[in-house]
């Protein structure tokens, strides 16, 4: 390993820092297969699932373990964020772009039938033929992605699109562990206004990000949502989401968890609700499966809570203390290790891999700065 990428991480450090990374993915994964799960159950007996919910996965999609557009777009937002470390090389360095680029490479799984090999810039990811298959993707992304021009701040695609769909694919952003806090947040808001314009849906996902980034760093749930509240005071459009996450921090306190105290968080269809639901989750979990089952057995959008609070859980335990009778189900799980072990490796040992002078090739031809 060369000095450069040993200067500030020590085999400790990477050790600990890959397992949140893993935990985070893995984690939001695994919740979000429970989740179809739930949705899946409660659809098919009416909205009764009995007053326990439902406590193991369950099949959707046609087996159990199944994961949905969560999870793929979860997974190409770490590739664009690879890509973008890749491309700081030639000087070209604006994340937004990149991260954009790599949710075209998404929604090309959700039109094509299969990887087309003729696209040289493709990678790796793409060319993974299991995610060429719609999961219940979200209307905002569908449409927000359907041409090449992207949503900015000043000009945000679907301005009034204000569900979780882009506060769900958020948490890589939160496991740049090397940015600061603001400068987290920032992307993440940039990156949901590609798609999903309601001043409240991009706050989210940037208040969703620092926390991510406060549990990768290993410090403490609570310490992270103050942190991210801080941070989006000044934004406009903040105040639904400070007031839910003000809301769960709040009913930590208020008695035995269940779906009274979910339901009083506030609307889950909304990404500020979503949010809450999954940081109160997270709070009060006595162990993942825990707060996975609370995050979903509701009449929201399961997939969508319980991948944000696995993906809040995994970030803080790590992947071990993740349920491995799910981990054995979970559908994509190679692909999700595989992706999260690259992000860990590239910010870690980045200069090791590629430079202005030297890269490696196996990594390029994973990760194309094209």
């Amino acid at each position: 390993m060369s000095a450069a990428a040993t200067g500030v991480w020590g085999r400790a450090e990477q050790q600990d820092f890959r397992s949140r990374v893993r935990g985070a993915l893995l984690g939001a994964a695994v919740g979000d297969a429970f989740g179809a799960g739930v949705t899946a159950a409660a659809t098919a007996a009416g909205g009764e699932i009995g007053p326990d919910g439902v406590t193991e996965l369950v099949p959707a999609h046609g087996r159990r373990g199944a994961v949905t557009a969560v999870t793929q777009l979860t997974l190409f937002t770490v590739d664009g964020l690879i890509r973008a470390q890749v491309r700081r090389d030639t000087g070209a360095w604006h994340p937004p772009t990149d991260v954009h680029r790599a949710y075209l490479r998404w929604a090309a799984t959700q039109r094509d039938w299969g990887p087309d090999e003729r696209r040289k810039d493709n990678g790796w990811l793409a060319c993974e033929e299991w995610l060429y298959v719609r999961r219940d993707a979200d209307r905002a992304s569908l449409l927000g992605l359907a041409d090449d021009l992207m949503g900015t701040l000043e000009t945000p695609k679907n301005p009034t699109a204000g569900d979780g769909g882009a506060l769900a694919r958020s948490a890589p952003f939160g496991l740049l562990v090397g940015w600061e806090p603001q400068l987290v947040c920032q992307l993440a808001v940039e990156c949901a206004a590609q798609t999903h314009g309601a001043p409240a849906a991009c706050v989210a996902s940037g208040a969703f990000a620092v926390i991510v980034h406060g549990l990768a760093r290993g410090g403490t749930l609570e310490s992270a949502v103050h942190r991210a509240l801080e941070l989006i005071a000044p934004r406009p459009g903040h105040e639904p989401v400070t007031d839910g996450l003000q809301g769960a921090l709040d009913a930590v306190r208020q008695g035995v968890p269940g779906p009274e105290r979910i339901a009083a968080l506030g609307d889950a269809h909304r990404a500020e609700g979503a949010l809450a639901v999954a940081v109160y989750a997270s709070l009060v979990a006595e162990d993942i499966r825990h707060g996975l089952r609370l995050a979903a057995n509701h009449g929201g959008p399961s997939a969508t809570t319980a991948s944000l609070t696995g993906a809040l859980l995994g970030a803080l335990h790590g992947e071990t203390a993740l349920p491995p009778a799910w981990l054995a189900e979970l559908e994509g799980r190679p692909t999700v290790l595989e992706l999260a072990d690259d992000f860990a490796m590239e910010m870690t040992q980045g200069p090791a891999l590629h430079s202005p002078t030297h890269s490696s090739p196996g990594w390029l031809a994973r990760y194309p700065r094209a």
